[in-house]
């Protein structure tokens, strides 16, 4: 049989090695194959099943010289198999059998066991269900479900006494939180909890393979790979983990680059390395040509599966949130005097350098936004204080520490608490606390301090955001506090605006900043409107130019 070239498996760098191609058969593989360098006369990739399998595929047409059949075809049938099994376990009708090691009374949706039979037959798995949908239960669920034990779970600081709250409240695994960066003698556990703010104290215990799981929750947190301190102890501990499970509703935070640090994680090389993601997905740095197809890739390969309300499996679980605009008064006096610095900016944003126009853009935007939250927040107050007449707390959504106060005077009669990016990780808790014993019946949040906060639903189903931001994606993880699994109602959205200041702006760009994600997260759905941060802060210039401010 004529061959075109030879291909050998390097087992030790773990790439595959492409030489002597036929010129004409080099440039079929290079146009087939974007993540190679379109200058390389010697070839190599890595080393995956998917590359395995195209491989197969590609020398169905250009046979070349090997002795690597048998790795070819064994990756090919992996692939099927993997396939088609995920596809009968994500079907509406697919019935997990028991689940045992959770408390009675206790047990998950279906489509949290779905997930984590999906995790346990890849040996890992990105987990990116939207805000809501409970993946801590379903992590919990992965343990219990055939995940190999002892179990590290990873969480951001103000997140550790929650999860061992979660674990023991819905099963019997036994749990110990790491006290510390310098590591001691460790009691006997099945699941052991790390901040990212202490683990790499723990690397050199940790490398030699104590964890044979590692779950990393909000696993955005390591999107900037292996070149801090955290990253680079995860990295460890993924190495020698059996099973890695990544939860995260928004694991592009930025640029679509961070899915590639981020998958590293969970599946190495799944994206090749750092040079042939670069090539393969991204038009420019760090920014992803096509979300939507890197979207597609990851579900099918099978090792990133999001779901969302929609779902049909998900939607008979929880109904979606009832969304209520309301359009609010404003108080001028509030903000009296700070109409010509905000005309100065405006004129700054508009017609100066660039270096100065990006100053003053900034300044406007933070100045604009305080103001605004300053002039409606005795509204908000008034509205808040009048959902209260018929529900019993409020989860509310504010950015400034002057709204905050002005909210704190005004439901004083509610003894509202804090939960801001302010207070200590026990300042936060004694809120909760207070909160859901009904102590306070107001929760003042920061729209984005609770990333991962669990625990509210029980208690509370008004969520009204007193303040906005630029990204409609934090309003939603606001939201989902509240919409998640433990929810008995329905949850009110309530978007309180006013017609002055950067509310009527922000109200209209709402879908700003969302096509990276949305692509990557919801391919194949048609993207929102979009303004770049330059133009929605012209945008905002222009309208207190021209008056539409009020000021």
């Amino acid at each position: 049989m004529k061959t075109y070239g030879q291909l050998e498996l390097d087992t030790m760098a773990r790439r595959w090695r492409i030489k002597d191609l036929a010129p004409h058969v080099a440039i079929a593989f290079k146009r087939m194959f974007p993540r190679v360098p379109v200058t390389s006369t010697e070839i190599t990739m890595s080393d995956t099943d998917e590359v395995r399998a195209d491989l197969h595929w590609f020398m169905a047409r250009y046979p070349l010289e090997h002795d690597s059949w048998g790795e070819l075809d064994e990756a090919v049938d992996r692939l099927a198999h993997r396939a088609a099994e995920r596809d009968r376990i994500l079907l509406p009708t697919w019935k997990p059998g028991a689940v045992t090691g959770f408390k009675e009374g206790r047990a998950p949706y279906l489509y949290q066991t779905q997930a984590s039979k999906v995790a346990i037959a890849n040996g890992g798995l990105l987990l990116g269900d939207d805000v809501g949908l409970g993946k801590t239960i379903s992590a919990i669920t992965t343990m219990l479900m055939g995940a190999p034990m002892p179990a590290g779970v990873v969480v951001q600081p103000h997140l550790t006494g929650q999860w061992k709250k979660r674990i023991e409240e819905f099963s019997t695994l036994r749990v110990h939180v790491i006290k510390g960066r310098t590591p001691y003698d460790l009691p006997e556990a099945d699941v052991y909890i790390y901040r990212y703010s202490n683990i790499a104290g723990w690397v050199d215990v940790l490398k030699d393979g104590l964890l044979r799981s590692v779950f990393y929750d909000e696993i955005q947190e390591l999107r900037h790979g292996w070149g801090t301190d955290k990253g680079n102890a995860c990295g460890k501990v993924s190495q020698v983990a059996q099973f890695r499970m990544g939860l995260t509703a928004t694991p592009v935070y930025n640029y679509g680059d961070e899915m590639h640090s981020v998958m590293e994680y969970i599946k190495p090389d799944i994206l090749g390395d750092r040079e042939e993601f670069f090539r393969e997905w991204c038009g420019r740095e760090r920014v992803v040509a096509n979300p939507d197809a890197l979207g597609s890739y990851l579900r099918d390969t099978g090792f990133f599966l999001r779901r969302t309300e929609d779902d049909p499996t998900v939607d008979a679980s929880m109904p979606p949130a009832n969304v209520l605009e309301w359009e609010l008064d404003y108080d001028l006096d509030a903000v009296a005097g700070e109409e010509e610095i905000m005309r100065q900016l405006a004129q700054t944003v508009l017609r100066a350098s660039f270096t100065e126009a990006g100053r003053a853009a900034r300044e406007l935007d933070m100045k604009m936004r305080q103001l605004t939250g300053i002039a409606k927040a005795k509204s908000v107050a008034a509205y808040v204080s009048l959902l209260l007449k018929e529900s019993p707390r409020v989860l509310l959504a504010g950015w400034h520490r002057e709204v905050y106060s002005i909210w704190s005077q005004a439901l004083a009669a509610f003894n509202p608490v804090l939960y801001t990016g302010s207070e200590s990780g026990p300042a936060k808790q004694r809120s909760v606390d207070a909160f859901t014993t009904g102590a306070s019946r107001v929760m003042m949040m920061s729209l984005r301090s609770g990333a991962g906060l669990d625990g509210l639903q029980h208690y509370c189903q008004d969520a009204v955001i007193g303040e906005f931001d630029w990204s409609p994606q934090v309003h939603y993880q606001f939201i989902g506090r509240l919409r998640r699994p433990g929810q008995e109602g329905q949850v009110n959205a309530h978007y309180v605006h006013t017609n002055w200041g950067s509310d009527p702006v922000i109200v209209e760009m709402l879908g700003i900043k969302a096509d990276q994600s949305r692509g990557i997260n919801d391919p194949g759905q048609a993207p929102k409107p979009r303004a770049t941060d330059e133009s929605r802060i012209k945008v905002l210039a222009q309208r207190v130019l021209d008056g539409g401010a009020a000021l």
